[in-house]
Order: C-alpha cells, then structure tokens, then sequence
C-alpha cells in the first residue's frame, strides 16, 4: 500500500480515483493526503464494497458501484489513478462468496453476485474441450485436460456446485504437487478470471484510464498473477515508446514525445511485507506518468486483447 500511493505522488488538491475500492484501505491513505480541496472518486463492482464505502462520511469522496472498466464518471484531467487488480482478502475469506477452496461454500466466484454467471453454472454446461482450455489459458495449468475430464465425468453423475467438491475432484486429477501450492490454486484461479473476464477488463480499462489523466498525472497498477502483469507491462511500455513507421529515418531531437513516462522499474513486497501478508508476495506495482503529448484512446478489440494475454 505504501508504495503504491507514494508512486501516485499524491497533490493535496488534486482528483484521484481508486478504481478497487474493496474495503478502502487505498482510499483512506490518499484521503489523509488530500487537502479540502481535493476529491477522491472511488469504484468497486462488488455489492459488499459498496456497502463499506457508505462508512466514509466525507464531501471529498465520491463512491460508484461499477466495473473499473467503465470510466464514464471519471472526469478528464484527474492527478492519479490506481488499480489494485484481483480478488480481495474479503472476498477469498467469506466461503459464502466461493473464492476459495478452503472453506466449503457454494461455488460462485463472481465479484458482483448480482450479475452474470457464476462458476457452477458455467461448469454445468460448458464443453469439455473449453473448460480444459480455460484451465490452462487462464490458470497456466499443465493437467488441465485431465481436471476438464475429471469435471465432466463428475457432473455426469451429480452437478457440481460446492468449493471443496471441485478442489477434490482437481486433487484426484493432478498427478504431481508444487510445493507449498494446493493442487486447486491454479484451477480456481482460471475459473474466477473467466467468470469476472478479468483480462478482458484490464485491457478494456488500461487506455480509458490514461485517456482521463492530465499532464503530469500518474496511473499505478497492482498485479497478482503473470497474466494480468503482461498486459500492463506491455500496454505501458508500447505508450512509452515514441509511435513512428519501421525503419523511418529520423534523429534522437526529432523524435515525439510518448505518451506515457514509465516510472522506474517494476516494484515488488518487500520481505517485511509479505511476511505481514503472505497474499502480498505474488503482487506486482508498475506505475508511469502522463506526458503532454496528444493521444487518442483505441479501445482494443478481442483480436487485440487475446494477444496482450498471449
């Protein structure tokens, strides 16, 4: 958390937008930098996220129940915006909410429960074929055919529907363990990006996001797994990089402003941290600043974001 809002560089009157709100902790830390004047915008697609921002009573701060990939609200010219993507602690932690394969609860995994479809009933219908495919796309999962078969068979049987009933069955399917890693992790990780369209979020928010910061303003993003990490990584550094044809001849003075300035390298939890927080290990902070130079966004179409995840 700390370094995330120092990479925000946080002007006490500025807008900023913390696009996961979760429980607010992000939000309170830039609150106490804000001054009377500033104004913080918060978002969370989660119905229990809401109900926690109803808890900061403050005219600065401003809460909408959406996706962080809809960006309507958000005004141009915002100082900073900050994404904190994945499942929150709250959210692995209620077995009622089917994150986890720890705790029994029914398996749903979708971040708003009013919407969309939930885990079990994707998996009650969905094809073999698919099912494996996700597995191993979305969990990088190398006995993903097997867990796929294994799912089909049991639901042939009786629907599967429970947390602990699907850990089970990808523990009976995975012939070798990695050390100090449930053999469900990976499983369950693809099912919950599938079910949210997590990358499909990221790459849909990335340019609508840089498209609302001013100059000089500053988009920090923490990432939990490699897949949604690359998207950033290479969404930044494309916008960093000046946009010119092959091959064009053309000297260092003359060359155009980027749009973006990446800053410094990628950060990761220190020692301390992680050992605060074991969820922290895996997170991943990058962070750039917004140049002058002009730019139109280009929303990416499926095409475009099923290569930023390859």
């Amino acid at each position: 958390a700390r370094e995330a809002i120092e990479a925000l560089a946080v002007r006490s009157d500025g807008i900023y937008v913390d696009g996961t709100f979760g429980r607010g902790g992000h939000s309170r830390l830039i609150l106490e930098r804000l001054g009377a004047s500033g104004r913080l915008i918060a978002l969370d697609r989660d119905p229990q996220a809401a109900e926690a921002a109803r808890a900061i009573d403050d005219p600065r701060f401003t809460f909408f129940k959406t996706r962080f990939s809809e960006l309507s609200m958000v005004p141009a010219g915002v100082q900073g915006m900050l994404f904190d993507l994945g499942v929150s602690s709250p959210q692995l932690e209620d077995p009622a909410r089917g994150f986890s394969f720890r705790h029994d609860g029914p398996l749903d995994m979708r971040m708003d429960p009013e919407a969309g479809m939930s885990a079990a009933e994707w998996l009650a219908t969905a094809e073999e074929k698919e099912i494996g495919r996700v597995i191993r796309d979305y969990g990088e999962e190398r006995f993903a055919q097997q867990i796929a078969a294994a799912i089909v068979a049991a639901r042939a049987r009786e629907p599967v529907v429970r947390t602990q009933q699907l850990a089970h069955l990808v523990a009976a399917a995975v012939r070798t363990r990695e050390a100090g890693q449930d053999p469900a992790t990976r499983t369950f990780q693809a099912l919950r990006i599938l079910v949210n369209r997590e990358l499909e979020e990221v790459s849909l928010m990335l340019p609508q996001a840089v498209a609302c910061l001013a100059p000089g303003g500053r988009l920090a993003v923490l990432s939990f797994h490699s897949l949604e990490d690359r998207i950033v990584k290479r969404f930044l550094r494309d916008l960093a990089q000046p946009s010119l044809p092959r091959d064009l001849p053309i000297r260092a003075s003359e060359l155009p402003q980027p749009v973006l300035k990446i800053l410094g390298r990628a950060v990761r939890a220190g020692e301390a941290e992680v050992a605060a927080n074991p969820r922290a290990r895996s997170a991943v902070l990058r962070a750039a600043e917004r140049t002058a130079a002009p730019w139109t966004p280009k929303i990416p179409t499926p095409n475009e974001r099923h290569a930023w995840r390859s």
